[in-house]
This record gives C-alpha cells, sequence and structure tokens, in this order.
C-alpha cells in the first residue's frame, strides 16, 4: 500500500462532519480500499450525518466477528474550500493537510497495519469502525461504538499521538452547560431605572461558574461564548452564554451539575434557567489501562520500539469505550501538531511507523 498517496486521496476529498454527502465521499474510498484488502463492508446509514463503515477483515482461520477493534473518524473540522488554502503537501519530512492529523491519517494506518497482519496471517479477526461525526460529539455514532467494543476483546483508536510520539492512556471527559438569563427590556435613556439587565445578571454568573474550575482535581470551566441584548439604547431583556466543561474525575460532573443548578440571581426580577449534559465521561487511568499498556510496551520492545504513554484534556470515542470498564488504548495514529489549525502536520516517518506498531499488536494480541 502506498500511504502517502492514500493519505492525499483522504485529504483532498474535505469531509466536514455538517456535510453529508462530503463524509460519504470519503466513506466510499475507504470501503474500496477495505475490499481490495478483502474486508465485509457494512455502511450504517444516516439522515443527516455521513454514514458509518462497518469495515469486517475474518481471521486467517475464518473467524469475522469478536477480536480486535479499530476506531477511526472521517470527519473534519475543516469547510468545504479549505484545501484553497491549506493544500496537501511535504515539506521538511511533514505532511500538511486539512485533517491529516485528525485523523485522516489514522484510517491510513489502520488500514496498512491490517494489510500487514494478514501478509502473515491474520491471527485475530478486525473490525474497523470509521464513522462520520465525531467532531460533533459522536450522537449517532456512539450506540455502535459501545456495541462493537462489548463484542472485541480490545480497542484501538486512532487519533494521533501525543507530540513525542507517546500513546494516549487517559483523557478527560467533556460536557457542557447553557445558562440562560431573563430580565426586562426597557429604554435606556428614559426608563433606565425599570429595566432589569440581563447582562448585568450575567456578569454576576459568569465570574461564580469560572471559581468553579479546580486545577487539583483536574477539572476546568470555561465560559467560551457570550450573547446578549439587541441595540445599545436598550436594556437588555436576555443573555446566554456557553460553558465548556472538562473533568478527570468522575465524580465532579454531580459537584458542577449541583452548583450550576443551585446559582441564584443577583439581581432582583431576572431569572436564571441552566441545562447541561456530560457528552464523554472520562478516560482515567486505571489498573485494566496499566495492564494493557504493559503489554503495549512488550511487544513494542519486541520491535525495537519504546512507547511512552500521555494524556490530554481533549476527547475522543474512547471515552465511551472506557466508560463501559472495557480495555481500550488511544493514540495509535500519526504523530504531528496543530489539531484543527492552518498548521496541522504529521511527521511522513511515522505512517510506517505507527502501522508496524499496530500491526504487531493486532498479531500479538
Amino acid at each position: 500500500m502506498d500511504m502517502k498517496f492514500l493519505l492525499q486521496q483522504l485529504v483532498e476529498i474535505e469531509s466536514p462532519s455538517s456535510d453529508k454527502a462530503a463524509v460519504d465521499r470519503v466513506g466510499a474510498r475507504v470501503a474500496e480500499e477495505a475490499r481490495r484488502l478483502g474486508a465485509q463492508v457494512e455502511v450504517m446509514p444516516n439522515a443527516d450525518t455521513g454514514g458509518h463503515i462497518v469495515l469486517r477483515f475474518p481471521s486467517a482461520d475464518g473467524r469475522s466477528v469478536g477480536g480486535i477493534l479499530l476506531l477511526c473518524h472521517m470527519d473534519t473540522v475543516f469547510p468545504l474550500g479549505t484545501l484553497a488554502n491549506m493544500p496537501f503537501r511535504e515539506a521538511d519530512g511533514n505532511l500538511y493537510g486539512p485533517g491529516v492529523l485528525d485523523m485522516k491519517a489514522g484510517i491510513v494506518i489502520a488500514l496498512a497495519a491490517v494489510e500487514s497482519a494478514q501478509a502473515q496471517g491474520l491471527k485475530h479477526p478486525v473490525t474497523l469502525l470509521c464513522t462520520s461525526d465525531e467532531e460533533t460529539g459522536s450522537h449517532t455514532s456512539r450506540a455502535l461504538i459501545e456495541r462493537l467494543a462489548c463484542e472485541s476483546a480490545m480497542t484501538f483508536v486512532l487519533e494521533g499521538a501525543m507530540p513525542d510520539g507517546a500513546l494516549k492512556i487517559w483523557r478527560k471527559g467533556v460536557g457542557e452547560f447553557k445558562v440562560h438569563v431573563k430580565g426586562r427590556a426597557a429604554h435606556a435613556g428614559g426608563d433606565h431605572k425599570n429595566g432589569r439587565n440581563a447582562i448585568e445578571e450575567m456578569a454576576h454568573q459568569v465570574i461564580a461558574i469560572q471559581k468553579l474550575t479546580d486545577y487539583e482535581k483536574g477539572t476546568t470551566v470555561s465560559v467560551g461564548v457570550i450573547q446578549g441584548g439587541t441595540v445599545s439604547n436598550v436594556v437588555p431583556e436576555e443573555a446566554s452564554i456557553e460553558v465548556d466543561v472538562r473533568i478527570l474525575q468522575p465524580e465532579e460532573w454531580s459537584r458542577l451539575e449541583a452548583a450550576m443548578q443551585s446559582l441564584r440571581p443577583a439581581l432582583d426580577g431576572t431569572t436564571i434557567t441552566v441545562t447541561g449534559f456530560l457528552n464523554r465521561g472520562p478516560m482515567p487511568v486505571t489498573e485494566t489501562t496499566k495492564a494493557v499498556f504493559a503489554k503495549v510496551q512488550s511487544i513494542a520492545a519486541g520491535l525495537g520500539m519504546q512507547v511512552g504513554s500521555g494524556g490530554t484534556g481533549g476527547v475522543s470515542d474512547a471515552n465511551f469505550v472506557a466508560a463501559l470498564g472495557l480495555p481500550v488504548l488511544d493514540g495509535l495514529g500519526a504523530v504531528g501538531e496543530g489539531y484543527h489549525s492552518e498548521r496541522e502536520f504529521i511527521h511522513a516517518a511515522s505512517l510506517e511507523e505507527r502501522a508496524k506498531l499496530l500491526s504487531a499488536l493486532i498479531q500479538n494480541w
């Protein structure tokens, strides 16, 4: 397999999460390559997002269920047309382009690893799931991810590695809150005293909410979006905010939820409404995690490789698997930097290196 060429093809098929047809075009190319490798291809259609692609590679002894699950996603954060200013290119040993790291390189690595394992006689059946909505919360793919993980002995997630090549053995969980304040509109000049300024009320709440951050527990709370008012000469009647929450300890969500629901107005005549949900629970380091990583290190050592470990405040579909108490390891994808930016790149050499490692993990698990 010409990994670099396939990666270029996938990157140049732009696939923002919001464009169903675009993501489906990537799915068609991935399915084509998988069929060449003898995969059983199943497309799980969606009305609003691209179809999820389930690729089953039978083991040499004919088994096609269970074994190893590989998780990838085909959608990116980059809108159609990004290629015009951010083309796929190679420079100084790096490969650049929209979604090259997050995570089209991961798809290429997964396919190349399977092909390499097949050449040796695939010892375990492999299921490769390529989803279409990871960047927007995996709302339509979560049930499928969880079902396939429950059917598998081990799950490897092909998100990019840490910048130094380390695997991701922990991730924070992510949730969000939306807060809406209702005040009373009034003329800012002629009737100011009878108005109830929703933005002023929200200012009090923003300060209180930001104080819920607890760095020692790995919890961050960030008011990232604020809206309110209509024109400057009207006392604003409404204001709203969106709050990003990241937690490392599962019990922290209960604390934050209770604190958010207990918010009370500082100004008479205003009301507060709070809604929120936890999209992905945290992926903490457990005894299972330690055992899995030790096995990976042992297999990697047999290849003459050293593998480190790390973690991140970002989330992935690995969080769903970890929440089920199932073994999972993340960061098996390419090594690079610049996620979600015009700087996004991978080290070209990491394509073959990670495919070699993943192939060995598939064969020796």
